[in-house]
């Protein structure tokens, strides 16, 4: 509770009058200040571990901002906008100062926080948003303090992963094609040799029945950016589920999808 000295130097009628107009405009014993409190603006951007910022090319980022104390919701939105500027973030050095993530058109979200004392939040990120099945999560805690806006850069969340997707599982006697498509979390293309280079990716097919891998193949390079392909043989007729896992370990980097596969 605030509390306010009032001295008076005179006594009479006025002075009675302005110590009543004073105490009316305090709050009450055990009530805070009612008074509107302007918003504090906090910029957050959601980006993949090892790539660039999560935009709207990939259906964008989930951004929630929570009271830590109480879990009251203060903002939830989506982030929007472009991966960013591919030389600022991958190529160029990073100095202390420098700006990676915030140029022109880059994704972000932008919350206008109602907080009038200062306040520990939880800001976490999930995404992407466009591929539920290689959604993950990231979460930070910090204080935010009233009036002191978070602009620029922002807070960074950023999310270790590859989307992995099953875009091709064709089968005939006895055989069973698998193919597959894999990106940064960004929707940033792999192959070999490239920046995302996927000669450092390991990625493995497993067709699976009644729970038990029936074989593994390693996925290759079918040809065509991000895209990968194995075939099994010997196949017996049958429904097999398919499991495709993504992996660089050097980079802290993993994703999975899974299938269904038919044998005649």
């Amino acid at each position: 509770m605030r509390i306010r000295y009032i001295t008076l130097t005179r006594t009479g009628p006025c002075a009675a009058i302005l110590l009543t107009l004073l105490l009316a405009t305090m709050p009450a014993v055990g009530q805070s200040d009612t008074r509107e409190t302007p918003p504090t603006s906090i910029t957050v951007r959601a980006v993949s571990h090892d790539a660039k910022i999560i935009g709207s090319n990939v259906g964008g980022a989930r951004i929630v901002i929570r009271n830590a104390a109480t879990g009251e919701v203060l903002a939830d939105g989506v982030q929007e906008g472009s991966t960013g500027n591919t030389t600022r973030i991958m190529v160029a050095p990073a100095h202390r100062d420098s700006a990676r993530y915030d140029t022109e058109g880059s994704a972000r979200f932008v919350a206008d926080l109602a907080i009038a004392e200062p306040t520990v939040v939880d800001i976490e990120a999930f995404a992407p948003l466009g591929t539920p099945a290689s959604m993950m999560r990231s979460s930070k805690r910090m204080l935010v303090v009233p009036g002191q806006h978070v602009t620029g850069e922002g807070i960074i969340l950023e999310l270790n992963g590859f989307t992995v997707e099953l875009i091709e599982a064709t089968a005939a006697t006895g055989r069973i094609t698998i193919g597959a498509r894999v990106t940064m979390l960004c929707g940033c293309p792999t192959e070999p040799g490239g920046m995302w280079n996927s000669n450092d990716i390991t990625i493995r097919a497993y067709l699976e029945s009644a729970g038990r891998t029936v074989q593994m193949k390693k996925m290759a390079y079918a040809g065509r950016t991000s895209e990968y392909a194995a075939t099994f043989e010997g196949v017996p007729s049958g429904v097999y589920d398919v499991r495709i896992v993504a992996s660089d370990s050097g980079k802290g980097n993993f994703g999975m999808t899974t299938g269904i596969a038919v044998a005649p």
